[in-house]
């Protein structure tokens, strides 16, 4: 135990830092590793790998997950900024390489040097929003607000280009929050608000990926029959064939017929062999840190690290919910992750900077006390 007399760097880490929200994520991290080792053999041994390759490379991605989620929440807020800055200017580069010279893999191009740059780019863009959304409610004399409207497309088109539409969702619901949030004139609000539905009526019109996948939504029948939502219709019979409280670690059978298992489907697996009271604790600490990542963010004083502490936890929430209500079959697939559960490297590490960004704003700092005593005293 770190006493509160020590004067170390980590002494001072430890009794600053909001040791709630770190317990929280390490317990999504350590049942990621259960239901990974739920989830991946089966698909494993379809792919002719050893039972458990997937396990224990989760276990290796998390030496450099641990390492990042616990330098980045070391940072002050200005380094926040220019490590943000850094980690977007060079995921935007790789994310135009990948667009020229990566490997087309599901009619996509997301990946190069088996990384998926965007991925690391949600963060960073989402410190860079609020950083400009923050300065634009400062200072009249720098064009922040101008900005961060010329921020989203500059992240947003790249995306699409790839395409990877789950992620540019995903960045503008966050990027609109933070923009509801800086309390701008509701014109803008919206007119935003029609740009998007103007846009997704657009996607949905000219991009044949898009329309199939929507389609497939409302009507299963429609594109090609049931094979088309063979993964949506197996997750939904997994959450059937568990019941309340499922059957057992291992002996699920349904799981090994469900080709992404251990990615986007793993919220399934949990309900096929842990139950749906378990699928409900899973939620349950989702919600908790989303609720009390938003309400230290209220309590900030600081416009910066209130910004990045909401985006930052809406981000990592909405990820969650749209994983979720995917396995549920409330919204089209997406192809995204459950956050510190589901399989994969660059998930694992983004989301790793996402949590120690966020650790670092909300960390209890002198300036912030000695300023909200100052107005206490002032009242």
């Amino acid at each position: 135990m770190v006493s509160r007399a020590e004067r170390s760097v980590l002494a001072n880490w430890w009794w600053t830092i909001d040791r709630w929200m770190l317990a929280a994520v390490a317990a999504l991290i350590l049942l990621g590793l259960v239901l990974t080792l739920a989830g991946s053999p089966p698909v494993a041994e379809r792919l002719g790998l050893s039972t458990f390759h997937f396990v224990h490379r989760q276990v290796l991605y998390l030496v450099p997950t641990v390492a990042v989620l616990f330098a980045t929440s070391f940072l002050s807020p200005r380094q926040v900024r220019r490590v943000a800055l850094v980690v977007f200017l060079v995921s935007l580069s790789l994310i135009i390489a990948a667009l020229l010279f990566g490997h087309e893999v599901k009619g996509s191009r997301r990946w190069i040097f088996g990384v998926q740059p965007s991925e690391f780019l949600k963060p960073a863009f989402v410190i860079l929003a609020a950083w400009a959304f923050s300065e634009g409610g400062k200072r009249r004399d720098v064009p922040a607000t101008f900005l961060a409207l010329l921020l989203l497309p500059a992240t947003v088109v790249p995306l699409m280009l790839q395409p990877d539409f789950g992620q540019t969702l995903l960045i503008c619901v966050v990027w609109a929050a933070l923009f509801f949030m800086a309390g701008l004139h509701w014109f803008w609000v919206v007119g935003f608000g029609g740009v998007g539905v103007g846009g997704v009526f657009l996607a949905y019109k000219f991009v044949p990926h898009v329309r199939a996948r929507v389609l497939k939504f409302i009507d299963p029948g429609a594109g090609g029959g049931i094979v088309d939502t063979f993964q949506v219709d197996t997750a939904i019979d997994s959450f059937l064939s568990g019941g309340w409280f499922g059957k057992g670690p291992g002996e699920g059978t349904v799981k090994r017929i469900l080709p992404d298992a251990h990615t986007d489907f793993i919220f399934a697996v949990t309900g096929e062999e842990f139950g749906i009271v378990a699928c409900l604790v899973v939620v349950a600490i989702f919600a908790f840190i989303v609720l009390r990542g938003l309400l230290m963010a209220a309590r900030n004083d600081d416009p910066f690290c209130r910004f990045a502490a909401a985006g930052l936890v809406m981000l990592f929430g909405v990820q969650s919910a749209i994983n979720m209500a995917v396995n549920l079959h409330l919204m089209p697939a997406k192809g995204m992750t459950l956050p510190f559960i589901s399989y994969g490297g660059s998930s694992l590490v983004s989301l790793a900077l996402a949590i120690g960004f966020l650790i670092a704003v909300m960390r209890k700092r002198p300036g912030s006390a000695l300023l909200a005593s100052a107005r206490e005293g002032v009242a």
